[in-house]
């Protein structure tokens, strides 16, 4: 790696993940290095592990470097700029003059030259300042551009892990189905063996066990696809093998975020990672036109320049060649001045103060897509936060309704179609219970990320 001159590199995290990776994440301390994923993995794992592998984490770490660069290299135009040549050829230098063979000479030699130049810009009118300014600009917009995909990926990936949780439930919850849909189709079975019941609540109870059957085998299929995904945003193959904890196993509703969404409206509008972005780049935007401009004035430079040679000397035709060294040098101060460009930078300039106005107006597209973001998350935990416990008491409806409805069949006193619809309602239950612990823990971490305040701790 080249000497770090002006420690642009302290301008870059350490890895993709920047600040977000838990001090313990990885092997031994070291961050972004991991061994097969836990059992059962958990969420934080699971994050740690995108952040650090996602491809689009990774770009955006690679950008913050190419603008951390930039930064250097719009410093180091206020050095000044030393260049060497060397140069040694062999010189083989025959004159054949006819009639006048005296005259005529033969020369082999071997001639080096050296030469050293120095160019000192001292004065650009601000020129290499907005340069520097641009760079730096562009380096902070890469860096809360790279804030905001963690954030995106933060927010990406513990979505997926829920989802992922969420169908681990509901396999659990199809099975179940389908065992209580087998010991309601063998009560109906008994009970037309018995000949108390008929044939038709044998074959509607026998029907409704298919159909969990079905709905099992499909709830394994969603499983696979589900942690196949999970393993992706990791930078695992699909085929990865991960265990996830219950669906119960985790945050339940307390009482953050309770600001009021006005505030954390504004909040976001002035601390999103994105705005924080659009700003730099407006500002980066406005340094361009100003160096743009400085770019048509004059500039003063300090010049100097030393040379030497052994070019062997000749005192005049048909004469011998003697060796010879000679040097020159000269010191002193240039004034280069652009006297016309073809219109060219005035349209130059134009192009540039209209990039600040495009600049403007994405600032405050972001500034707009923020609060709307934060408005639909808040609603969306608002409903979360509400159906988690509406999820609890329907499913505690269900199952006094089914184990009512089972007694009853079984003593003879109620039918196969109360028996079935309560069953039914008792799987629907089951599964809006997993769906809206699902949703309120997606729509806590996504609401955070909305507000560019996502982070670890939040996990738990």
């Amino acid at each position: 790696m080249a000497l770090d001159v002006f420690r642009t590199g302290n301008d870059v995290s350490e890895t993709p993940a920047a600040g977000f990776v838990s001090a313990n994440a990885g092997n031994a301390g070291s961050p972004c290095v991991f061994d097969a994923p836990g059992q059962p993995l958990r969420l934080d794992e699971a994050v740690n592990r995108a952040l650090c592998n996602n491809p689009r984490t990774r770009e955006a770490w690679g950008d913050v470097k190419l603008q951390a660069a930039g930064v250097g290299a719009a410093k180091a135009a206020y050095l000044p700029n030393v260049s060497a040549t060397w140069q040694e050829v062999r010189d083989d230098s025959v004159t054949d003059v006819s009639g006048y063979p005296r005259l005529s000479s033969a020369n082999r030699s071997t001639v080096h030259s050296g030469s050293v130049s120095l160019n000192w810009v001292l004065y650009d009118f601000g020129g290499r300042r907005a340069a520097l300014r641009n760079a730096q600009e562009l380096l902070a917009a890469a860096r809360a551009n790279q804030d905001a995909t963690l954030q995106a990926t933060f927010s990406s990936v513990a979505t997926d892990y829920y989802s992922a949780q969420a169908a681990t439930g509901q396999l659990a919850a199809a099975q179940e189905t389908e065992r209580i849909a087998h010991d309601s189709y063998a009560a109906a079975s008994a009970r037309v063996n018995h000949g108390v019941a008929a044939i038709s609540d044998q074959l509607q109870a026998q029907t409704s066990y298919a159909q969990a059957t079905f709905n099992r085998a499909k709830a394994a299929g969603n499983l696979q696809t589900a942690l196949g995904t999970l393993a992706a945003d990791m930078g695992l193959s699909p085929t990865q093998s991960i265990t996830l904890p219950a669906v119960e196993d985790g945050v339940v509703p307390d009482s953050d975020f309770t600001e009021a969404v006005a505030e954390m409206i504004a909040d976001a509008e002035r601390m999103h990672p994105s705005v924080a972005a659009a700003k730099a780049t407006l500002e980066a935007a406005v340094a361009r036109e100003q160096q743009t401009l400085s770019q048509g004035l004059p500039n003063v430079s300090f010049v100097a320049k030393y040379s030497q040679n052994n070019q062997p000397a000749s005192l005049g035709l048909g004469e011998p060649q003697f060796p010879a060294t000679g040097h020159d040098w000269y010191v002193g101060v240039q004034v280069q001045i652009p006297l016309f460009e073809g219109f060219g930078r005035t349209y130059q300039v134009r192009q540039a103060h209209a990039q600040v106005e495009v600049q403007q107006y994405r600032l405050d597209e972001a500034r707009q897509q923020v609060g709307l973001d934060v408005w639909k998350s808040y609603q969306a935990l608002q409903t979360g936060i509400e159906n988690v416990g509406n999820g609890i008491v329907l499913l505690q409806i269900a199952q006094r309704s089914f184990d009512a409805a089972k007694h009853r069949y079984v003593a003879g006193v109620g039918n196969v179609l109360e028996l079935l619809n309560a069953q039914s309602s008792l799987s629907d239950a089951h599964r809006r219970r997993i769906q809206a612990l699902t949703d309120w823990r997606a729509a806590r971490l996504d609401l955070a990320a909305k507000m560019g305040r996502l982070a670890l701790h939040d996990l738990r």
